[in-house]
């Protein structure tokens, strides 16, 4: 009787422990995946938590109080695919006459001091497969206010965007209402512009056909 048993089984008992415990290790590790995927997500995103730096630059003064153009720092956004940062000296056109002596501007004088960067941490980043232009945006009619909002309203800055492709593409779709005249690219109060408008500076500026600026090849080169 036992031998008929043991001929009638599917699996062996081997087998059979190897399947339970399989299955209680998937049981076990899905919500530690999930969990661990929600994170990762989070982290990646990281909207609207401000990001500390070596020295806690302010675009809401700089920006929103002082009115500083956004290409006095970012020289190159307008000419290449990076913003750029200011050096040591462009900081020190002002903070050699203001706020010497305050502890906050150490590691600025220590650059200026030694010729190494300041190590600012990167708020807005992108894969390395991805490949973004300011300048192109720019030339478009894209405004800042678009991807990095109000900057004018951070003390320090945070990611305002989660920058990942269903969003990029939301805008290549349709980027007419994302529009702003020439002279309110960098404003970052700019309000959007009426549906007539947009369409006018649409034209204007020349976009890309839709297929175009949807072509896998336009951002993954």
């Amino acid at each position: 009787m036992m031998a008929h048993a043991t001929r009638g089984q599917v699996f062996g008992p081997r087998l059979e422990l190897a399947f339970k415990l399989a299955l209680l290790a998937l049981l076990l590790g899905a919500p530690a995946l999930f969990a661990y995927a929600v994170w990762r997500e989070s982290a990646y995103q990281a909207l609207g938590e401000p990001v500390e730096q070596p020295i806690p630059f302010s675009h809401k003064h700089h920006v929103g109080d002082d009115g500083i153009d956004c290409r006095y720092c970012h020289a190159t956004v307008e000419t290449s695919r990076h913003a750029g940062l200011p050096a040591s000296s462009t900081c020190l056109g002002c903070h050699a006459q203001l706020y010497t002596d305050q502890a906050v501007l150490r590691p600025l004088h220590e650059s200026a001091r030694t010729g190494r960067p300041i190590a600012w941490r990167r708020v807005h980043s992108l894969p390395g497969f991805v490949y973004f232009d300011h300048a192109v945006h720019l030339a478009k009619g894209v405004a800042c206010v678009e991807c990095h909002g109000r900057v004018d309203q951070m003390p320090l800055t945070w990611r305002a965007q989660p920058l990942q492709m269903q969003w990029c593409l939301e805008c290549h779709r349709d980027p007419a209402p994302r529009l702003r005249a020439r002279a309110d690219l960098f404003t970052p109060a700019a309000p959007r512009v009426a549906p007539a408008e947009a369409a006018r500076l649409a034209a204007l500026v020349g976009l890309e056909g839709r297929q175009r600026r949807t072509d896998c090849s336009t951002c993954h080169r």
